[in-house]
């Protein structure tokens, strides 16, 4: 059955509280009418109450950005991680399925686990999440993704890049500059990459920063792999070193699970440089949804665009 034609000029017009209760019952469960909308902009999510159980959160998919096959590919490196009794939230299984449809949306859902931000001024915390991004990353290179793309200039960069300037975000008399800033980043990075070499690419968290840590008494335990890909390990490690101490307590506590190929610590740079590019170029391409002014205002004016710029030219500098 062909499914309800979804608006991608407002994706989540439709999508009421009403639709995500039915959804969560189509599932075979008993909402109780409590609903919490959560933090989260390319995708919706709430936490969704049940009869006599424990909530679960309901996390209905962003249209046209990952097909099924990739979705699916993502839940299954999930319950993979999982039966290899790693702390990661993965999702439920109903009648064989983890990823399902209802209204023209696709959703799924996971239990509720919660948790704090971890302490990354710890060195105790730290190389506790080595040591779990290690076994996180032996249970990636045991096989390749094949639908979730990878981690590379032509995602994080140049496609961002091609968003912003079929924007109407940046102003018509920043157009040049900018093209030549992101040009010039993107030629910095290529030569970056280049000087490198081939480093081993594995199946990763993605996008593994502090905020997709939750911390409790128990230890921490991961979510969100909704940008799982291919990449470098040193990609899940990095953005929760927020300096050289950090990095170090890091791969301290992964080097005793997992060995590190060190040439990946010259890779930061360039993987920083890419995340700063794709940011402005996620909010210049999601601009039509509503919750994207609201939640960038700043974007709309021509002094960020001019910041923006100019540390795009002081990342490459960098390079």
């Amino acid at each position: 059955m062909k499914l309800p034609e979804i608006n991608t000029a407002t994706p989540y017009a439709g999508l009421s509280p009403d639709l995500v209760l039915d959804a969560v019952s189509h599932c075979g469960l008993w909402p109780d009418g409590r609903l919490l909308a959560l933090n989260s902009y390319e995708n919706r999510v709430w936490q969704v109450g049940l009869e006599e159980t424990a909530p679960v959160i309901a996390k209905f998919y962003r249209p046209g950005r990952w097909s099924d096959a990739a979705i699916e590919e993502e839940h299954a490196f999930a319950l993979e991680l999982a039966a290899a009794e790693l702390p990661v939230v993965a999702p439920l299984v109903f009648d064989g399925q983890t990823l399902r449809q209802h209204e023209g949306f696709r959703y799924a859902l996971t239990p509720r686990r919660g948790g704090r931000a971890p302490s990354l001024e710890s060195t105790t915390q730290l190389e506790w999440l080595g040591r779990l991004i290690a076994r996180i990353h032996s249970v990636g290179s045991r096989q390749p993704f094949v639908h979730r793309g990878r981690v590379d200039r032509a995602t994080l960069m140049q496609a961002p890049m091609q968003a912003v300037l079929a924007s109407t975000l940046l102003p018509a008399s920043l157009q040049a500059n900018y093209r030549s800033a992101a040009q010039r980043l993107d030629d910095a990075v290529a030569m970056r990459l280049e000087a490198i070499g081939p480093v081993r690419q594995l199946r990763l968290h993605g996008d593994c920063h502090p905020g997709n840590v939750l911390w409790t008494d128990e230890g921490p335990h991961f979510v969100d792999l909704d940008d799982a890909r291919m990449g470098p390990a040193v990609q899940d490690l990095w953005m929760l070193a927020g300096d050289e101490r950090a990095l170090n307590a890091l791969l301290d506590g992964y080097t005793q699970m997992r060995e590190f190929d060190d040439t990946e610590r010259a890779l930061i740079p360039a993987l920083r440089a890419m995340r700063q590019m794709h940011y402005a170029g996620w909010i210049a391409a999601r601009w039509h949804d509503p919750a994207f002014p609201a939640a960038f205002p700043f974007a709309a004016e021509s002094r960020w665009w001019e910041q923006h710029i100019a540390d795009l030219h002081e990342l490459a500098d960098g390079l």
